[in-house]
């Protein structure tokens, strides 16, 4: 006989094992199903500081870890597999992955987003190499030495910061004449010495032997093309959801965020969107455990009603 559970989620960073932990704790028989670790993209973060209880901080993947271990205490199961497709179009909902299929009475997509890329040539072959996604990360590679941040808002911002306190000298390339990011982000950015702000500026290539040494940049003002020497790049300019094998199923978003509000309620009933992965507001931790609460009191009334 296949088992149906009552949950499964998909992603198993802050959002999903909050679901977990929730879902398991109300005795409801609960699979997450994680494609790489517990934590998510959360595991990238160095320190995160502005995640109440630890008031020294904490690194992401520690987090992540505790996270998992809070819901398996409670006895939510950990697959890790990759999802190939889904069917939400009967009541009770399927999952395939890549070892096997599962089904359950309801879904939690908590799938996150990913950094965007730049589209530069070489790109994916230099990531690592001299282009990076997470200044927290990699940024320890650089002490001492010449970065540029690609972007403009809280992300490229705080990026930039935090290499600032380690790199000799940090370029801010930004399309625009102005940030998108907050004062309280912009404001020490400005005040730091080592930081050169590059406006009307676009990152058009890398110079690159065998790692990056330099970029081109093309002036958007006066298409003027010049080139400086770097260490390495960041790019921040965004992410995009891990939404792809739920198009044509859920409602997405101009951006490819799938639609449900505070709710955590897609267009399909028994199927729910938490953190990064849904339209929101704010993209933070606290906002994506927030969401996993918030599923599991929905989705305790569904089965109730089933």
């Amino acid at each position: 006989m296949v088992n149906v559970y009552d949950v499964i989620i998909i992603g198993g960073g802050p959002a999903g094992y909050t679901a977990a932990l929730y879902s398991a704790r109300a005795g409801l028989n609960t699979l997450l199903i994680e494609r790489m670790s517990a934590g998510g993209q959360m595991t990238l973060t160095g320190d995160i500081d502005n995640y109440p209880g630890f008031e020294e901080g904490i690194d992401g993947f520690t987090l992540g870890m505790k996270m998992q271990q809070s819901a398996e205490r409670f006895g939510a199961k950990t697959e890790y597999d990759e999802v190939l497709s889904v069917d939400f179009s009967q009541k009770i909902k399927y999952i395939k992955t890549a070892m096997g299929e599962y089904s359950a009475k309801t879904v939690i997509i908590a799938t996150g987003a990913n950094p965007k890329m730049l589209g530069l040539k070489n790109e994916a072959e230099l990531t690592g190499r001299g282009i990076h996604y997470c200044a927290h990360c990699d940024g320890r590679f650089y002490k001492d030495k010449t970065v540029a941040v690609v972007g403009g808002g809280n992300s490229a911002v705080s990026d930039a910061l935090y290499l600032s306190n380690l790199a000799k000298k940090v370029y801010l390339i930004h399309r625009r004449n102005t940030l998108k990011a907050t004062h309280i982000y912009k404001a020490p950015l400005e005040n730091a010495e080592n930081v050169e702000f590059l406006w009307n500026t676009s990152l058009t290539g890398v110079i690159f032997d065998n790692k990056v040494i330099g970029a081109e940049l093309k002036n958007l003002k006066n298409e003027e093309i010049s080139g400086i020497a770097l260490d390495g790049v960041f790019i921040s300019i965004g992410r995009k959801p891990a939404t792809e094998i739920f198009k044509n199923i859920l409602n997405l978003d101009e951006y490819g965020y799938i639609v449900a509000d505070e709710t955590t309620k897609t267009n399909v009933d028994g199927v729910y969107a938490v953190g990064d992965v849904r339209t929101k507001p704010l993209r933070q931790v606290v906002t994506a455990v927030s969401d996993g609460a918030t599923a599991v009191h929905f989705i305790e009334e569904y089965i109730a009603n089933l």
